[in-house]
Protein backbone atom coordinates (compact mmCIF):
# COMPACT_ATOMS: atom_id res chain seq x y z
CA UNK A 1 0.00 0.00 0.00
CA UNK A 2 1.26 3.50 -0.72
CA UNK A 3 0.53 6.55 1.41
CA UNK A 4 1.27 10.09 0.28
CA UNK A 5 2.03 12.65 2.99
CA UNK A 6 2.22 16.33 2.08
CA UNK A 7 4.37 17.56 4.94
CA UNK A 8 5.91 16.85 8.33
CA UNK A 9 2.59 17.30 10.11
CA UNK A 10 0.94 14.67 7.89
CA UNK A 11 3.86 12.31 8.59
CA UNK A 12 3.37 12.68 12.35
CA UNK A 13 -0.40 12.23 11.97
CA UNK A 14 0.08 9.01 10.03
CA UNK A 15 2.51 7.74 12.67
CA UNK A 16 0.06 8.66 15.42
CA UNK A 17 -2.68 6.61 13.74
CA UNK A 18 -0.31 3.64 13.72
CA UNK A 19 0.69 4.21 17.35
CA UNK A 20 -2.90 4.20 18.56
CA UNK A 21 -3.35 0.67 17.19
CA UNK A 22 -0.25 -0.86 18.76
CA UNK A 23 -0.67 -3.26 21.67
CA UNK A 24 2.93 -4.33 22.25
CA UNK A 25 5.18 -6.88 20.61
CA UNK A 26 5.09 -5.12 17.23
CA UNK A 27 8.13 -4.47 15.06
CA UNK A 28 8.20 -1.55 12.62
CA UNK A 29 11.14 -1.21 10.27
CA UNK A 30 11.69 2.19 8.68
CA UNK A 31 13.68 2.41 5.46
CA UNK A 32 14.79 5.64 3.80
CA UNK A 33 17.63 7.99 3.14
CA UNK A 34 19.02 10.36 5.76
CA UNK A 35 16.42 13.10 6.26
CA UNK A 36 13.58 11.08 4.73
CA UNK A 37 11.41 11.40 7.86
CA UNK A 38 11.99 8.16 9.77
CA UNK A 39 12.34 9.90 13.12
CA UNK A 40 9.42 12.21 12.33
CA UNK A 41 7.25 9.16 11.71
CA UNK A 42 8.52 7.66 14.98
CA UNK A 43 7.51 10.85 16.81
CA UNK A 44 3.98 10.31 15.54
CA UNK A 45 4.00 6.66 16.59
CA UNK A 46 5.16 7.81 20.04
CA UNK A 47 2.28 10.30 20.22
CA UNK A 48 -0.15 7.48 19.41
CA UNK A 49 1.39 5.44 22.21
CA UNK A 50 0.73 8.29 24.64
CA UNK A 51 4.38 9.27 25.00
CA UNK A 52 4.76 12.90 26.02
CA UNK A 53 8.55 12.89 26.26
CA UNK A 54 10.45 14.47 23.36
CA UNK A 55 11.45 11.75 20.90
CA UNK A 56 14.96 12.19 19.54
CA UNK A 57 16.88 10.37 16.85
CA UNK A 58 19.00 7.58 18.33
CA UNK A 59 21.67 7.90 15.61
CA UNK A 60 24.50 8.45 18.08
CA UNK A 61 23.12 6.46 21.02
CA UNK A 62 21.86 3.56 18.84
CA UNK A 63 18.67 3.21 20.85
CA UNK A 64 16.30 5.16 23.05
CA UNK A 65 13.55 3.86 25.29
CA UNK A 66 10.31 5.65 26.14
CA UNK A 67 7.53 4.76 28.58
CA UNK A 68 4.17 4.51 26.83
CA UNK A 69 0.53 3.97 27.73
CA UNK A 70 -0.78 0.75 29.26
CA UNK A 71 2.63 -0.31 30.58
CA UNK A 72 4.12 -0.44 27.10
CA UNK A 73 7.57 0.79 26.12
CA UNK A 74 8.84 2.08 22.80
CA UNK A 75 12.35 1.02 21.83
CA UNK A 76 13.63 3.17 18.97
CA UNK A 77 16.76 1.80 17.27
CA UNK A 78 18.99 3.39 14.65
CA UNK A 79 21.74 1.16 13.25
CA UNK A 80 23.04 3.72 10.74
CA UNK A 81 26.48 3.97 12.34
CA UNK A 82 27.04 0.20 12.69
CA UNK A 83 28.61 -2.16 10.16
CA UNK A 84 27.54 -5.12 12.26
CA UNK A 85 25.09 -5.40 15.12
CA UNK A 86 27.39 -7.10 17.64
CA UNK A 87 26.01 -6.98 21.17
CA UNK A 88 23.13 -4.79 19.99
CA UNK A 89 21.73 -7.82 18.16
CA UNK A 90 21.20 -9.57 21.51
CA UNK A 91 19.49 -6.51 22.98
CA UNK A 92 17.26 -6.17 19.93
CA UNK A 93 16.37 -9.87 20.04
CA UNK A 94 15.25 -9.44 23.66
CA UNK A 95 13.16 -6.40 22.74
CA UNK A 96 11.52 -8.21 19.84
CA UNK A 97 10.53 -11.11 22.10
CA UNK A 98 9.00 -8.90 24.81
CA UNK A 99 5.22 -8.41 24.32
CA UNK A 100 5.31 -5.11 26.25
CA UNK A 101 7.74 -3.47 23.80
CA UNK A 102 7.05 -1.80 20.48
CA UNK A 103 10.28 -1.81 18.45
CA UNK A 104 10.91 0.80 15.77
CA UNK A 105 14.05 0.14 13.76
CA UNK A 106 15.88 2.48 11.41
CA UNK A 107 18.63 1.15 9.11
CA UNK A 108 17.65 -2.44 9.89
CA UNK A 109 19.82 -4.09 7.21
CA UNK A 110 22.49 -4.72 9.86
CA UNK A 111 20.05 -6.75 11.97
CA UNK A 112 17.89 -8.22 9.20
CA UNK A 113 18.53 -11.86 10.21
CA UNK A 114 16.98 -11.34 13.66
CA UNK A 115 13.99 -9.19 12.69
CA UNK A 116 10.73 -10.99 13.19
CA UNK A 117 8.84 -12.07 10.10
CA UNK A 118 5.61 -10.45 11.29
CA UNK A 119 6.53 -6.79 10.96
CA UNK A 120 5.57 -3.58 9.25
CA UNK A 121 8.14 -2.25 6.79
CA UNK A 122 7.71 1.38 5.72
CA UNK A 123 9.96 2.64 2.94
CA UNK A 124 10.03 6.43 2.69
CA UNK A 125 10.94 8.28 -0.50
CA UNK A 126 10.95 11.99 -1.27
CA UNK A 127 9.12 13.07 -4.42
CA UNK A 128 9.97 16.68 -3.53
CA UNK A 129 11.28 18.84 -0.69
CA UNK A 130 8.27 18.59 1.65
CA UNK A 131 6.19 15.56 0.62
CA UNK A 132 6.92 11.90 1.17
CA UNK A 133 5.70 8.68 -0.36
CA UNK A 134 5.38 5.80 2.10
CA UNK A 135 5.41 2.26 0.75
CA UNK A 136 3.83 0.29 3.60
CA UNK A 137 4.33 -3.48 3.60
CA UNK A 138 2.79 -5.79 6.16
CA UNK A 139 4.82 -8.95 6.50
CA UNK A 140 2.59 -11.19 8.58
CA UNK A 141 -0.93 -11.48 9.93
CA UNK A 142 -0.61 -9.14 12.93
CA UNK A 143 1.18 -6.49 10.86
CA UNK A 144 -1.51 -6.70 8.17
CA UNK A 145 -4.24 -6.23 10.77
CA UNK A 146 -2.62 -2.95 11.84
CA UNK A 147 -1.88 -1.56 8.39
CA UNK A 148 -5.41 -2.31 7.15
CA UNK A 149 -6.88 -0.28 10.02
CA UNK A 150 -4.54 2.73 9.62
CA UNK A 151 -6.08 3.83 6.33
Amino acid sequence: MQVYVKNESDMKDYGERIGRLLKGGECIELVGDVGAGKTTLTKGIANGLGITETVQSPTFSINRTYQARDGLRLHHYDFYRLNEAGIMAMELAESLSDPSIVSVIEWGDVVAPILQNDRIVITITSPDEASRLLDVQADGKAAAAITERVL
